[in-house]
């Protein structure tokens, strides 16, 4: 998982990326590439 400053550009990169708020922590996950996995902070 990476660890980034902005999620917008990473969102981009593939189609099934969602951006998702948990705990007061932002993600980005793939259900279908699970290599595309980040968070914010």
């Amino acid at each position: 998982m990476k660890i980034v400053n902005s999620l917008k550009s990473l969102k981009g990169r593939h189609r099934d990326n969602r951006v998702i708020r948990r705990r007061g922590r932002v993600y980005v996950i793939n259900k279908t590439q699970g290599r595309f996995k980040a968070r914010q902070g």
